[in-house]
């Protein structure tokens, strides 16, 4: 299936909601998602159905920032592809995070730039001139979910400017 970026949004707002965090790890925990520390050489994460449990694995080198914004990504395809995991569709290491030509990579990215980065906040910053990377600081986040955040927001309407990412910034 899928999903336009509102949706995707709504999916977003609902487990926030749903969790009453926007935490990752929270979030993970509230779910019942089983998370598996791996000394992963290139790899940042995946996420696998297996016998009905969910679960996520993650590098164990990532920096905190890195890590939370795995974790919201995997988490992206717990929400929104978690039958094709089911279906025993590989997510695979060489398509990870890859936004070319990968819906459910281009998906998950930005279920988890809606769960991080709330659009009011994102709004406020851009409204007081901030730059990407200044949001990205003040955020805890990378500047390439910043930067994708804000393409969505425009999508959705909101008369903004977008700001440059790389569609490959979690390879």
């Amino acid at each position: 299936m899928y999903y336009s970026s509102e949706q995707i949004s709504k999916i977003a707002d609902r487990v926030v909601s749903q969790c009453g965090s926007r935490d990752p790890e929270l979030i993970i925990k509230r779910l019942g998602i089983n998370v598996i520390p791996c000394d992963f050489r290139v790899q940042k994460g995946a996420y696998k159905v297996i016998l009905r449990e969910r679960f996520i694995f993650i590098n164990n080198r990532l920096s905190p920032v890195m890590k939370r914004i795995v974790l919201l990504h995997e988490l992206g395809h717990d929400s929104l592809h978690r039958a094709e995991a089911q279906k025993g569709t590989a997510f695979q290491e060489f398509d990870l995070f890859s936004m070319q030509n990968n819906r459910m990579e281009y998906e998950a990215n930005i279920f988890a730039a809606d769960v991080s980065l709330p659009d009011n906040e994102i709004l406020d910053y851009i409204s007081e001139g901030a730059s990407s990377g200044d949001i990205a600081a003040l955020m805890g986040s990378d500047i390439n979910l910043v930067a994708l955040k804000v393409s969505q927001l425009k999508k959705r309407g909101f008369d903004i400017r977008e700001l440059e990412y790389r569609s490959d910034y979690l390879n």
